[in-house]
């Protein structure tokens, strides 16, 4: 695996000046026509439906190596590239292909911080049409580096009482409190901590992070601190990936990303929910 070449995070302007060194490969994360319209030069492009895999009643699970290995490469990723990961909704669907990486080892990816909605607040250069001078890639080869990245439902139901970890549900209010419903059974995981994903960025500074303090006192706040470990979900673990990438920005040493997230859990009978706004409920 190639060692970074930036950091976790980035600004528009650092990523623009390095755009044609070499090993370096940007990718857009979303749907072809958000690409086709405006797209960073030389990106190549990953639809975030071929970054989940469905096994019902859970969405948004890891996808097997084989169907990972044909989307990495199609994309123009070796183990050598740093990749430059976007998108145009938050930088979840862009997390969401960072953490994929991150499972497999692949420690060499940056996301740019505000995704398209900075680069263009910036107005720097952009392609536009699905061509792109990417080269696609041999088959990536996929392999589970760090299962340490992951939570299982049956990981989170053993370390329920556990006082050293955190659940983070990055869901909205309203789907944490039960009020609305996605599953079979709505609510939270007891003693979960809700942080909605979009209390990460500020809308109204294109979609960039919260300065790198005010994230940390926001999550302190709340008692998820750096000592224990954090497992962050939303329904599809698509929100709680951009969670779960700040939290890395943040320095935190033990995270995992619950891929089931509430399509799994909020559809098991044997799952314990409660309703509400208390965390300790």
């Amino acid at each position: 695996m190639s060692q970074p070449q930036l950091p976790l995070v980035a600004e528009a302007a650092e990523i623009a000046e390095r755009l044609d060194e070499p090993g370096l490969q940007v990718v857009f994360v979303g749907e072809p026509q958000v690409f086709a319209t405006a797209h960073l030069p030389g990106a190549s492009h990953i639809e975030y439906g071929s970054l989940n895999a469905t096994r019902p009643p859970a969405g948004g699970l890891l996808p097997s190596m084989q169907a990972l290995a044909q989307v990495l490469g199609a994309a123009g990723i070796t183990p050598e590239t740093h990749v430059v990961a976007y998108d145009a909704s938050g930088n979840a669907q862009a997390s969401r292909l960072i953490w994929t990486l991150e499972c497999l080892g692949h420690d060499a990816a940056t996301l740019l911080n505000g995704g398209l909605a900075a680069w263009m607040d910036e107005k720097r250069a952009v392609e536009s049409g699905m061509s792109t001078s990417a080269r696609p890639a041999a088959p990536y080869p996929a392999e589970l580096r760090k299962p340490e990245a992951i939570a299982s439902r049956h990981y989170i139901l053993e370390h329920l009482e556990d006082a050293q970890t955190v659940i983070l549900d990055a869901r909205s209010p309203g789907e944490y409190s039960g009020e609305v419903v996605r599953a079979a059974k709505s609510g939270h995981i007891p003693g979960a901590i809700n942080l909605e994903w979009t209390q990460n960025f500020d809308a109204d500074n294109a979609m960039r992070l919260k300065p790198r303090e005010a994230l940390k006192a926001m999550y302190e706040d709340l008692g998820v601190t750096p000592d224990k470990e954090v497992i962050a979900h939303c329904q599809t673990h698509h929100r709680s990936a951009l969670t779960c990438l700040v939290l890395r920005y943040l320095g935190y040493p033990r995270v995992r990303g619950y891929d089931g997230s509430w399509s799994e859990w909020g559809n098991q009978a044997d799952s314990p929910v409660v309703s509400g706004s208390d965390p300790r409920a």
